[in-house]
């Protein structure tokens, strides 16, 4: 059994409360478990409006599988039109 971790740091513009960062997040969280098999929370950072840190999980029997659908995540979230912006992320396989 393989495990698979990732954490990624977004920046989020045009917040000005913790309401609109809330919106921002939910609506990434809500995608991403939509599109993959994936567990998500944000895990960090939770009073700071203008950033988020999201942690996410999958398990898998394959560790090139876990590391690929790790990446498409951190790349739909890259790619999707929410107002956060990816500002780093880490991969780790357990």
């Amino acid at each position: 059994m393989v495990i698979g971790v990732c954490t990624v740091v977004l920046r989020i513009h045009g917040s000005q409360s913790l309401k609109d960062k809330r919106r921002v997040v939910k609506s990434i969280l809500a995608k991403v478990r939509n599109q993959f098999n994936v567990s998500m929370a944000e895990v960090n950072a939770n009073d700071v409006r203008k950033s988020a840190v999201l942690g996410i999980a999958c398990v898998s029997s394959d560790a090139a599988y876990a590391h690929g659908l790790l990446t498409k995540v951190v790349q739909t979230i890259e790619n999707s039109r929410f107002d956060a912006e990816v500002a780093d992320y880490k991969i780790e396989i357990l």
